[in-house]
């Protein structure tokens, strides 16, 4: 499996010729989408959930599908009937030839005022990669590869680093990070990477590993 970060939080990953994209928001770029045969949404916020993009993805491919929680999918299912879909806690399915099982109900929180939204993380081929969108989510099936929420409103770096001690990961790569400047990477890098107990990476938007 070819997994590709894009900007923020969105990942693609590519296996047997299918692609299959996740969190294409608005933080990333605006192709970020394109040519995917499944997108996978974690929650509706916009740095996760880009409206604009996703319709022209699906209008540019008919073959493209999208799954996602509730509160997403309301504001796009009637515009393209069966391609659209609502997923929770608990369901497993095949996107673009990958299996996924869906984990987490609910956002991390952000303030207390602030009402917490519905969030999902997937879990693709049988623990091959977690994105676990904006909640520390730990799943209960071993996992090779997190794609670690590594900057936040919502977190601090100790919190980051029980998350990946306590999913035990083989591997943790950065995402949800655009807000982290580069005199910062280093702090995280060496902090999560000494203190996590896992082989902590990243890779610039654009960068692709085997997992």
């Amino acid at each position: 499996m070819k997994l590709t970060k894009k900007s923020h939080a969105c990942v693609r990953l590519e296996k047997d010729g299918r692609t299959l994209v996740l969190d294409p928001g608005g933080f990333s770029e605006q192709d970020a989408a394109v040519g995917a045969e499944a997108i996978l949404i974690t929650h509706e916020h916009a740095d996760h959930f880009d409206e604009g993009r996703l319709r022209a993805a699906l209008d540019a491919d008919p073959g493209a599908e999208i799954w996602t929680l509730k509160s997403v999918a309301d504001q796009l299912a009637a515009a393209f009937p069966g391609r659209v879909h609502t997923v929770g806690h608990g369901d497993t399915f095949t996107a673009a030839g990958f299996e996924v099982q869906v984990h987490g109900e609910l956002h991390a929180v952000i303030h207390p005022d602030i009402p917490r939204i519905t969030n999902v993380g997937y879990l693709i081929d049988g623990g091959r990669v977690f994105h676990p969108g904006d909640a520390l989510t730990v799943p209960d099936h071993p996992v090779e590869t997190l794609m670690l929420p590594v900057m936040a409103p919502w977190s601090k770096i100790s919190e980051v680093i029980d998350y990946v001690r306590e999913v035990k990961p083989q591997r943790a790569y950065d995402i949800h990070d655009a807000l982290l400047t580069d005199l910062a990477r280093p702090i995280y890098d060496r902090q999560i990477g000494a203190l996590g107990g896992a082989d902590h990476q990243r890779l610039a938007p654009g960068a692709s590993a085997d997992v």
